[in-house]
């Protein structure tokens, strides 16, 4: 995915994303590279400039934690971003194992199936959909597939339709991929999907360079399916204990509202279909 290092690229992209207005240091003449220098970068760290040369360079293994702090303070990281620094410094014995994608447990699929008034998914590392119940797969029968919410977006030309705030959904994409390739830069599924769809989409390349790192959250969503019609939807995402790759996301409707019909309706071509809810789409 890079000729770079895990960690160089990423201070490298979140140097560049910063101008000298953004962190209080002046601006003089015009300026050969963009955002921050590497020596702007060292001064407000408190650390030599050959050093912070080092650590871009994937020349410098072990930075301290206090260093790793500083670095993150003179980049202006959130804590999303600073946990994801200190991951990319992880060697590989300090990692959990990796165990690979486990397939959904039948406890959970079956959980899942018994919510018929609520679309309910997992996904991977990768943003791969593992498993869906009924009502979920109805939601996104508009798409050629329901397989990967990456590709969904970028690649398939129901995603822009769907997401009715398609970019907020795009850089959304591939900040949680960031972030579990910040636990497992190794992963040949996640550096799959990445090839794939930069070369498919120059706005997931774009997005991908960027390093922006944000894991999924509690917030609302609004969508436009074919035959319903819109929904504003909340929802909510939670890891699988002991399957740590995997999150079960639920969607959530105002009860009595629009979108609570529409998801009736939903569920009514949902009951129509055949197959069992745990299979994965």
């Amino acid at each position: 995915m890079s000729n770079g290092t895990p960690l160089g690229d990423f201070l490298r992209a979140r140097r560049e994303a910063l101008k000298p207005h953004d962190v209080g240091l002046p601006e003089h003449g015009r300026r050969r590279v963009p955002g921050l220098r590497r020596e702007e970068v060292a001064l407000l760290a408190g650390v030599s400039s050959d050093y912070y040369v080092r650590l871009e360079q994937g020349r410098e293994s072990s930075p301290s934690p206090q260093v790793l702090d500083a670095v993150a303070q003179a980049l202006r990281l959130d804590a999303e971003a600073t946990a994801h620094l200190n991951r990319l410094c992880l060697t590989a014995s300090q990692r959990p194992r990796d165990r690979g994608e486990s397939a959904v447990s039948p406890q959970l699929a079956q959980l899942m199936d018994g919510w018929d008034h609520t679309p309910a998914f997992v996904v991977g590392a990768a943003l791969d959909i593992m498993a869906a119940n009924p009502l979920a797969t109805a939601l996104h029968s508009g798409f050629e597939k329901f397989d990967n919410l990456a590709r969904m977006v970028f690649a398939d030309p129901a995603g822009r339709a769907f997401y009715q705030e398609w970019e907020r959904a795009a850089h959304s994409c591939v900040a949680e991929i960031r972030a579990a390739y910040g636990h497992d830069p190794g992963s040949a599924r996640i550096a799959d999907v990445v090839a794939t769809l930069s070369a498919r989409s120059e706005e997931f390349a774009a997005l991908w360079r960027r390093h922006e790192v944000k894991g999924k959250s509690q917030e609302g969503k609004h969508l436009r399916h074919p035959q319903v019609g819109d929904l504003h939807i909340k929802f909510a995402a939670f890891t699988v204990n002991g399957a740590p790759h995997q999150q079960l996301v639920v969607y959530q409707a105002e009860p009595a509202g629009p979108t609570a019909a529409a998801f009736e309706r939903l569920r009514a071509m949902a009951a129509r279909e055949d197959g069992p809810a745990w299979s994965a789409p």
